[in-house]
């Protein structure tokens, strides 16, 4: 049986400024989904610079990207918003009653009364390396882009293979949850923390991981699963190792995606909308943030929490055309929960 989720508004898309829609649309007493192929939310700021202060943000001089999530996070707690995390919208179909049904990449099904697609610069797909056979393992035979789910190595032999913060931290984590991990880096300084990187020393210097410095992972070998890689160094020595799981970290990078196909009016690779509402050429298909684009576009984090509150009004009025809503402000009426 497929995964069937019912909601007001989905919203696709966990960056901050999908987050924060979740708390406008609270607000209007509407209920959110949200969905985002990476595993965890905050969108770029969680997975490409938790620890880069941001500083214009109102009322905050500073504050780190991830001290900023998990502060959007606290403050949407009291609508209760349920989230798909590590799967893609792939497509979606609106019905002849105006509303929507959303379909993910491993089957999920979110029936919704409106569409926010707060996507960022589009949905993030790794980075893959020149590695022969990568995609020959693909698809849960055996190489993983991302850690969704720790336990799934657990008493397993990985290979992780990238220099910069998601690989050290993950090799830093699964050295207590695998039996045997190996992080191969092509060079002899990583690009992540400096905390993290020593960490990993320490792990390597007690025997409990094996790190493999000025070298790449270059094959890949199975038999309908992946079962060994060859390790070949700069110097072109090479190693075949057995293995369970090969874990290639080099980041992400957004592409528009599936979006390109929704029908909605393009521009650049950006999604066109109108500013009183934040609306698509779709009605109720709605767009904030970096995804869309309108003259005296900025790519702002605050213009796009402006953006989030303008939409779920916009929403607010699709979702209950025949029906008055009254702006109410916090200070007086503080936030209701749902």
């Amino acid at each position: 049986m497929p995964n069937v989720i019912s909601t007001d508004i989905c919203i696709v898309g966990a960056g901050p400024v999908g987050l924060f829609a979740v708390f406008e649309a609270g607000l209007l007493k509407l209920r959110c989904h949200v969905v985002d192929a990476l595993p965890q939310p905050g969108g770029q700021l969680t997975e490409i610079y938790p620890k880069k202060p941001i500083y214009d943000i109102p009322g905050f001089p500073e504050v780190l990207a991830g001290d900023l999530v998990t502060n959007l996070m606290k403050q949407i707690e009291p609508f209760h918003p349920t989230f798909t995390m590590g799967e893609r919208v792939e497509r979606f179909a609106k019905l002849d009653d105006g509303t929507f049904q959303l379909y993910t990449t491993d089957g999920t099904e979110i029936q919704c009364k409106a569409v926010a697609i707060a996507g960022g610069l589009g949905s993030f797909e790794p980075r893959k390396p020149a590695v022969e056979n990568l995609e020959r393992f693909e698809g849960g035979k055996g190489v993983h882009y991302m850690v969704r789910d720790p336990e799934h190595f657990r008493g397993k032999k990985i290979v992780i293979a990238g220099g910069g913060d998601s690989a050290l931290d993950w090799t830093n984590f699964l050295a207590n949850v695998a039996s045997d991990v190996t992080l191969v880096h092509r060079g002899t300084t990583f690009r992540g923390a400096a905390d993290s990187a020593e960490k990993v020393q320490k792990l390597h210097e007690a025997g409990k991981i094996k790190l493999v410095l000025s070298s790449n992972v270059t094959h890949l070998h199975g038999n309908g699963h992946l079962q060994e890689v060859t390790i070949t160094g700069n110097d072109g020595t090479a190693e075949t190792v057995p293995l369970d799981a090969f874990v290639p970290l080099f980041g992400l990078t957004p592409k528009l995606g599936p979006i390109g196909e929704w029908g909605l009016g393009l521009e650049n690779d950006a999604v066109q909308v109108n500013t009183l509402d934040y609306s698509t050429s779709t009605p109720g298909v709605f767009a904030i943030g970096d995804i869309n684009t309108y003259p005296g576009k900025l790519k702002l984090i605050l213009c796009g929490f402006h953006e989030a509150a303008l939409m779920c009004q916009g929403a607010f009025k699709y979702i209950y055309p025949d029906k008055k809503y009254t702006l109410k402000y916090t200070t007086v009426n503080g936030v209701p929960t749902l």
